[in-house]
């Protein structure tokens, strides 16, 4: 990838270029899936962390879980969740808007005093498509989704995952590269300068030499 494509995956639709990774290995937690469907959301979690290169946890020390992931039918049913308005400010008004437009999906992203992330909320209302997507490709896609702050128009018009032969399905290999380069421990946490993108292509060529 250029320096160009991968600034257009930070660039949000307000102009600015915003990125940030987890500042702290992820505690995930997921609500509303059978034992099988939490196996595989962990696993597409254990998958992205080690090519990484970043560390996952039962428990995170402030937040107990700090990556909460929420599968429902009816956007209606988070504001029946015990103590979510109290992580997700204003969830009421949100809930209602999301319900109006119709959306399947919403991510809600806090960060640490440094900017890093600390915590993401994930969540997924299972509508005829989100359902019709296999589990392991719904899971895939939102850790990747998850493990950096990409622009709210990132994936808009292609996915960050590929089909191969037989039928299978992976994270693209210039997405997957992208996100080893962002998790290199020379790499900083944060950015909110576009040269940030020109740093990231270097650490891919370097990748591509090796």
């Amino acid at each position: 990838m250029i320096a160009d494509e991968i600034t257009e995956l930070f660039t949000r639709s307000d102009g600015a270029y915003a990125f940030a990774r987890w500042g702290r290995p992820i505690a995930p937690i997921v609500f509303g899936v059978e034992d099988t469907t939490l196996g595989i959301v962990k696993g597409a979690l254990e998958a992205v962390c080690a090519l990484a290169g970043h560390q996952m946890m039962e428990t995170d020390p402030e937040l107990g879980s700090n990556c909460m992931v929420f599968f429902f039918r009816e956007w209606r049913e988070l504001l029946d969740v015990r103590d979510l308005d109290r992580l997700i400010p204003d969830l009421e008004p949100l809930v209602a808007r999301l319900d109006d437009a119709d959306a399947n999906q919403y991510r809600v992203f806090r960060f640490d005093n440094t900017g890093g992330i600390k915590a993401a909320f994930v969540f997924l209302r299972m509508d005829q498509n989100l359902s019709a997507v296999p589990a392991e490709t719904l899971a895939l896609s939102q850790v990747v989704q998850t493990i950096l702050l990409w622009s709210d128009k990132a994936f808009r018009e292609r996915s960050p995952l590929a089909n191969v032969e037989g039928g299978h399905t992976i994270l693209r290999p210039e997405i997957a590269g992208l996100i080893r380069a962002a998790y290199d421990p020379t790499m900083p946490l944060v950015a909110k300068d576009a040269s940030h993108a020109l740093r990231l292509a270097a650490r891919l060529s370097v990748q591509d030499v090796n």
